[in-house]
């Protein structure tokens, strides 16, 4: 969708560029842009010119806001919609703001470096950038106080186990939506931010890419008994493992978690 620009006022420039580099989180994936062109909107220009941004992030905003370069999670519609909670776990910020015919628009920058915790097909090796409408993200309030992304809990103190029958791991099974398993996770004295990546990386979306869905899976069960695994909790007739990054980088490609899992 191509956007009609209209000049932007002084005024209105001068006060994007107090709120440039705030952090931000997505909330809304439908809010994207899926046709910019930077390089052609001279209001887009004057809003990151606006905003004080240098010309080496100008034009990187240009060129990486190009769906093409996106990760593979986000360009298509129907990968947005089944990515669509982990889009909104994205470390984000509002690069700039600006005016069209149509209505408001920013540029969100999402850089590769503080996304290293996001499932394959939406990590990039760049920094990318997204075109939005404003109803699609919220601006994080930084004198709010926040627990940091966690790594997960610590598993050098856990007992041992092995992974006997992979046909029995749950792949898309939603922990957070399952009482007995958040309580199981916080009698093991897990923060809130333990426990909750904890829920996010026990999903099949989260998981190497290699194992990441039943299709990849299957002919590979045999090999998920070779993972170095800790038992973390247990409850009824289910237990939660973690697999560790650091005790599994010689297991085979698509296998090895680049987190903890």
């Amino acid at each position: 969708m191509k956007f009609r620009t209209i000049p932007i006022l002084l005024a209105f420039c001068l006060a994007q560029a107090l709120f440039a580099q705030s952090p931000a989180r997505i909330n809304d994936p439908s809010a994207i842009v899926l046709q910019p062109d930077l390089g052609r909107d001279p209001a887009a220009q004057a809003g990151m010119q606006a905003a004080g941004l240098s010309g080496n992030i100008i034009q990187d905003a240009v060129k990486m806001s190009d769906p093409m370069l996106w990760p593979p999670g986000l360009r298509t519609e129907e990968s947005r919609m089944a990515n669509r909670g982990a889009i909104m776990n994205y470390a984000a910020s509002l690069l700039c703001s600006y005016s069209t015919e149509e209505g408001p628009l920013a540029i969100i920058a999402i850089p590769a470096s503080a996304n290293r915790h996001m499932p394959e097909d939406l990590r990039a090796s760049s920094d990318f950038f997204l075109v939005m409408r404003p109803a699609g993200f919220t601006i994080i309030d930084e004198t709010v106080a926040k627990d940091p992304p966690s790594k997960g809990p610590s598993w050098r103190n856990l007992r041992r186990a092995q992974i006997l029958k992979p046909d029995g791991v749950y792949a898309t099974y939603d922990l957070a939506d399952v009482p007995e398993a958040m309580e199981a996770l916080d009698k093991q004295g897990l923060s809130k931010a333990e426990i909750e990546a904890v829920a996010f990386r026990s999903h099949e979306r989260n998981w190497p890419d290699g194992i990441d869905s039943f299709e990849k899976r299957y002919p590979r069960l045999k090999q998920l008994k070779k993972l170095k695994a800790y038992r973390l909790a247990r409850w009824s007739d289910k237990v939660i493992l973690v697999i560790p990054a650091d005790l599994n980088k010689k297991a085979p490609l698509g296998l090895r978690p680049y987190l903890d899992i």
